[in-house]
């Protein structure tokens, strides 16, 4: 973390004794676009350095306490991030990075990563090599389920469902290409491929398992949604016209060698890794028109043999999550800035690798005082397994990105 530490430092000096010999070339944002924003003056490059919090007060209820004043609760910096973005040598060649600060998100040492911390989030360049066409390279969130691309910072819950957490395919290093295909009228197609290394963020010992490949196909029948707002929970846009994405993902990591695809821990037996196949579908709705809001998503994810065996087929204990999820969520964004938000998720595991099926309900509230630049929020879940009682969970929060 000290070295992380004298990284930033040094590299702010840098900027900033840069900055102050190129003063004409700095313009100065309003709350919410970036701490900086610097445009060489040969126009050779640009930047914009921003950076987030988000603090939060979690409470919980279990069922099998009688005196509910045992609560557990606690105080926590969910996130604290820093990131660059902007354009190197021509507009058409744009990158992005993006460093955690949080322990949720320097979290994960292990010998696959040289014992480092995980602080690199993004690491990623995009070129815009032809009209409607862009290739990416580095390390950045895959094309998978839309509530997890969508940003940590512009959610209208306190956090994302069960369904991501258990199911999401995440950042992983690799590169990808991407095309927007328009075919008259207002009807737009995106589609989206990956091929990456399978195993996550930060990975510094080489491909222990096969590649991943990634495909997502996205429809927008009555056209593009205000300022990306496919990707933007809550209507802040307030839609005049009704607007819809409909998506598909699929998604093999052949050879997987953690438990959750390219997440969650490593399987060993008694010759190494142990490796399958593990496929992972996505069906994505996003809606939004005046002020509402509609996600849904529905997934499923299937091993080829999701039980971890040795040599001589015994189990080692170590099991791959597969099963199916849905996830639905609406919000009504009031001319004052409220929003009221309800949630429903749920995940019926196979058999074979959890017997549980957790359901939770969530009411949310959030306070967009500058969008979701400024903002304060909470929620209630309500989370049963197996039909039976199980928690209550209260959180409380805010976001600030400059």
């Amino acid at each position: 973390m000290k070295n992380v530490l004298r990284v930033l430092s040094i590299g702010t000096f840098l900027l900033i004794k840069s900055l102050n010999a190129q003063k004409n070339n700095i313009t100065t944002p309003s709350f919410g676009k970036g701490l900086i924003n610097y445009t060489a003056g040969d126009n050779s490059f640009s930047t914009k350095v921003s950076a987030r919090i988000q603090s939060r007060f979690n409470s919980t209820w279990n069922y099998d306490i009688e005196d509910y004043g045992n609560a557990d609760y606690n105080f926590t910096i969910r996130r604290a991030r820093l990131k660059f973005d902007g354009w190197a040598y021509n507009p058409k060649l744009k990158y992005k990075i993006e460093l955690g600060l949080s322990n949720r998100d320097l979290g994960g040492i292990n010998n696959f990563t040289n014992n480092a911390p995980n602080q690199i989030l993004d690491a990623v360049i995009m070129w815009t090599f032809a009209k409607n066409w862009e290739l990416w390279a580095g390390q950045t969130k895959l094309p998978g389920n839309v509530e997890r691309v969508v940003s940590s910072a512009n959610l209208q819950f306190i956090d994302r469902s069960i369904l991501n957490s258990t199911f999401n395919i995440d950042r992983d290093l690799g590169f990808q290409v991407r095309h927007k295909s328009s075919w008259g009228g207002s009807f737009i197609t995106k589609e989206k491929f990956a091929l990456s290394q399978g195993e996550g963020r930060n990975i510094t010992k080489g491909n222990e398992g096969g590649l991943q490949y990634t495909l997502r196909a996205e429809a927008l029948p009555f056209g593009e949604f205000k300022n990306k707002g496919d990707y933007v929970e809550a209507d802040l846009e307030r839609e005049q016209q009704f607007k819809l994405m409909l998506a598909y993902t699929y998604n093999l990591n052949a050879d997987a060698v953690k438990t959750r695809s390219g997440m969650g821990d490593y399987m060993y037996n008694d010759t190494g890794l142990y490796q399958t196949d593990i496929t992972t579908h996505f069906l994505d709705i996003v809606a939004k028109y005046k002020g509402w809001s509609l996600l849904t998503e529905m997934t499923q994810r299937d091993a080829l043999a999701p039980v971890a065996t040795n040599s001589n087929g015994t189990s080692t204990g170590d099991v791959v999550l597969t099963g199916k999820a849905l996830n639905t969520q609406m919000g009504y964004l009031f001319k004052n800035n409220l929003e009221l938000a309800l949630r429903y998720s749920e995940i019926k595991f196979d058999q074979v690798t959890d017997s549980s099926n957790p359901k939770e309900i969530t009411l949310g509230f959030s306070k967009y005082v500058v969008g979701h630049k400024l903002k304060f929020q909470a929620d209630i879940t309500k989370a049963t397994i197996d039909h039976k009682p199980n928690k209550i969970a209260l959180r409380t929060g805010f976001e600030l990105h400059f």
